[in-house]
């Protein structure tokens, strides 16, 4: 199982029946109490995507604890050396990590000419670039998830299709309306990943 990020929320339907949201520690012990029901599939989906995902439930609570913070990124530390050594380049509190980055000539003579240098230029630009096209990209991947958690618990509820044509044109109106008579827990949290960021 990959990393995950500390700010992602999660929750699991048993059935078509919300059973617990939030953090990850506290949905795998919801779904761990709630047991396994042969007529009732219990499936938690991943909030920032809208995928589906499993955890590892064997053991104690504190067991399954202990495995979920090892997929938890660890807290930004400063990095040091001995005494007297001199100190690495970067700025570690601010959890700068330097990488390769591949340019042509022309490129990096201009990163080089600007204020700061190329570091300094390089992240201006990614910063210009994230604002620019911040409320785009939120709404991108907040449409996904929708999506990615509708085709698993709605793929085959009526006006399944329609439904995902109105969420892809972004026409809420429709959308919501076409959506109007789909189990309310489900309904409501497709709602909540499309549109919980642009209420």
């Amino acid at each position: 199982m990959a990393m995950i990020p500390m700010q992602t929320t999660f929750t699991a339907f048993i059935g078509q029946r919300r059973l617990a949201s939030g953090a990850a520690g506290d949905v795998a012990l919801a779904v761990k109490r709630a047991g396994s029901q042969p007529d009732q599939p219990i499936i938690i989906f991943d909030d920032g995507t809208g995928r589906s995902i499993d955890f590892d439930l064997r053991g104690e609570d504190h067991e399954v604890l202990a495995r979920l913070a090892k997929l938890m990124p660890p807290p930004p530390t400063e990095i040091t050396g001995p005494p007297g050594e001199p100190r690495g380049r970067g700025r570690p509190k601010l959890g700068v990590v330097a990488r390769e980055v591949t340019l042509l000539p022309r490129h990096w003579e201009w990163l080089n000419a600007q204020a700061g240098g190329a570091s300094v230029a390089l992240r201006k630009l990614v910063d210009e670039a994230r604002r620019a096209s911040g409320d785009k990209d939120r709404e991108r991947k907040a449409r996904d998830a929708a999506y990615h958690f509708m085709s698993t618990m709605a793929g085959n509820l009526p006006q399944f299709e329609e439904a995902s044509r109105a969420l892809f044109a972004d026409d809420r109106r429709r959308f919501t309306g076409l959506i109007a008579d789909w189990p309310t827990d489900i309904r409501d949290h497709i709602v909540k990943l499309a549109y919980s960021d642009r209420a």
